[in-house]
């Protein structure tokens, strides 16, 4: 697949998240979320998704043996591997021979571009390790694959020894490699320069270019976008960015601003409004939090909290708005607070009912609840939906799903045999009915979780769907110590969305108690789920 980048309206988009990322500090994936975030990727229309080492751990080669039973529908999928080892033949080298065996269409292998590595690393001359990368390529390209060249090291090697850096690429072109991507390994390149020799690459060889950035600058994306400048007409990251040591260029950044603000095509039109919902989907299946400060696809890409700013938003969006949140699959939000103004409340207030006027009592009642609630200590900009039950409760439009009677929390030391420092026995009240149910747990905010769950699963099946994401505590009064009220912040999701619920104590477990409560009646609220016939709870 040749392609003129200076005609190519395209930017291919090639996803490291299996393999690159993996390398990422806590990040750790089994065989069925390697397939459940490739299923992700080629549903978004990413054009590669390279899913691992097949030569390094058999993880790997179960993967590629499983995703063969229901192929990628639009992504291509890509090996990982090196040259040859030196001193022996292409077809002796068993890593090489992995990656035929992985039976992917698409193949990608890294070779020294710098003469410092190649002598002193991998100990070999300078022309024997052309010749490792040379026979490489013609040896996978004899194999039929789309061979993809992974010049490691490239802009420290070129500042070091330009001439022979740019031989690494013509000995992968002579054996027949269908691109060459350039590697700042070490992410520590200025984007300036990596335009410049990108430039320079593209000039120098017929094969298309590639790049590959890494974040230890935080400049990865700012990179690629140079060397696309430059010239790439393929750019390689992981999707939400992670990856070794500071992470990897971010693909769902680099998407939206290849094709929002330069018209390159990365993935298909109908797809871009996917970014958001893909974003979240591998941070879920990664167990990482995403960050609200992700541009395109956080949470807080497009929210606003003061009260001037969410008038121009709402007069003229794009005053501080620089796409449409819909654009990438995301949504505006205004954040409640004691600065954000009425217009804020009022828009919540809109959500459960939609015929509020601004001059309606409750809007003043509601700004004064949220100001006496925040004293408190309560953060509803971080907690929207519990601030949305609170609207709910003031507009009579809510009825408690069930009744907490009682609850314990047993602590234990040393630990059972099973490890489960905590337990809990609860009670409810679902209607007429209650029940009572106990759990064990790794501490005893998920110990309170799995017993309240399980007491309500059976009134509330959904319930089986939801599962704690991340939880938080802040202590509101350090000089009272551990007297002190605390803040607790719960984000749940059932795996279509994530919602985050707060409660306020100076008893941490009371304050995880309600936000608990709060999480799972959003839940039941959200699913039109319809409440027994209880006496409402008092507030």
């Amino acid at each position: 697949m040749e392609v003129n980048p200076i005609e190519a309206p395209a930017i291919e988009i090639f996803d490291s998240t299996l393999r690159d990322g993996m390398q990422g500090a806590g990040i750790a994936f089994s065989v069925d979320d390697k397939l459940k975030i490739a299923r992700a990727l080629d549903a978004m229309g990413i054009a590669y998704v390279e899913a691992g080492n097949p030569g390094s751990n058999p993880k790997d080669m179960e993967f590629f043996r499983r995703i063969q039973e229901q192929p990628l529908k639009n992504a291509k999928l890509c090996a990982f591997g090196s040259t040859r080892r030196k001193g022996i033949r292409a077809e002796e080298d068993a890593n090489l021979a992995s990656l035929i065996e992985a039976g992917t269409p698409a193949v990608s292998f890294f070779g020294k571009s710098w003469d410092l590595h190649v002598e002193k690393v991998l100990g070999a001359t300078l022309e024997e390790n052309l010749r490792m990368i040379e026979d490489t390529a013609a040896f996978l390209k004899s194999r039929g694959r789309y061979v993809i060249f992974d010049a490691e090291h490239f802009f420290d090697g070129y500042a070091a020894n330009p001439e022979y850096a740019l031989r690494t690429l013509k000995a992968a072109e002579s054996g027949g490699a269908d691109l060459l991507c350039l590697c700042d390994t070490n992410g520590g390149t200025y984007f300036a320069d990596i335009q410049r020799i990108v430039e320079t690459a593209a000039g120098s060889v017929s094969r298309p270019i590639g790049i590959h950035t890494h974040n230890d600058t935080g400049m990865a994306v700012a990179q690629a976008m140079a060397a696309v400048d430059g010239g790439a007409v393929h750019v390689q990251g992981t999707f939400i960015g992670f990856g070794e040591r500071c992470g990897n260029c971010n693909l769902a950044t680099i998407i939206g601003d290849l094709q929002l603000k330069r018209s390159f095509r990365c993935v298909p039109e109908d797809k871009l409004p996917r970014l958001t919902k893909t974003a979240l989907r591998i941070a879920d299946v990664s167990n990482v939090t995403l960050a609200a400060s992700q541009p395109y696809v956080g949470s807080g890409a497009f929210a606003h909290k003061g009260g001037m700013h969410i008038d121009g938003v709402k007069k003229i969006s794009e005053s501080f708005e620089h796409v449409e949140p819909d654009s990438v699959g995301n949504r505006r939000r205004f954040l409640t607070s004691e600065v954000s103004g009425k217009a804020t409340v009022l828009e919540t207030i809109r959500l459960v009912d939609p015929e509020i006027e601004a001059d309606d009592p409750v809007v003043r009642r509601a700004v004064e609840e949220l100001k006496q609630r925040e004293f408190e200590g309560y953060q509803y900009e971080a907690a929207e939906q519990s601030f949305e039950l609170l609207i709910r409760r003031l507009l009579h439009r809510y009825r408690p799903f069930f009744r907490l009677e009682y609850y314990k929390v047993i602590g234990e030391f040393p630990l059972s045999a099973e490890g489960f420092p905590s337990t809990t026995v609860i009670k409810v009240h679902v209607g007429d009915e209650s029940r009572i149910a106990g759990a064990e747990g790794v501490g005893p905010v998920h110990a309170l979780d799995v017993a309240l769950r399980r007491a309500l699963e059976q009134f509330y099946p959904s319930l089986r769907e939801m599962y704690l994401t991340d939880f938080k505590v802040r202590v509101l009064e350090r000089s009272e110590t551990t007297a002190a009220r605390v803040r607790v912040l719960i984000e749940s999701t059932d795996g279509e969305t994530t919602w985050t619920t707060v409660g306020v104590s100076s008893d941490i477990m009371e304050a995880a108690m309600g936000a608990l409560t709060d999480s799972i009646e959003y839940k039941l609220t959200k699913d039109m789920v319809a409440p027994p016939d209880a006496e409402p709870r008092k507030e």
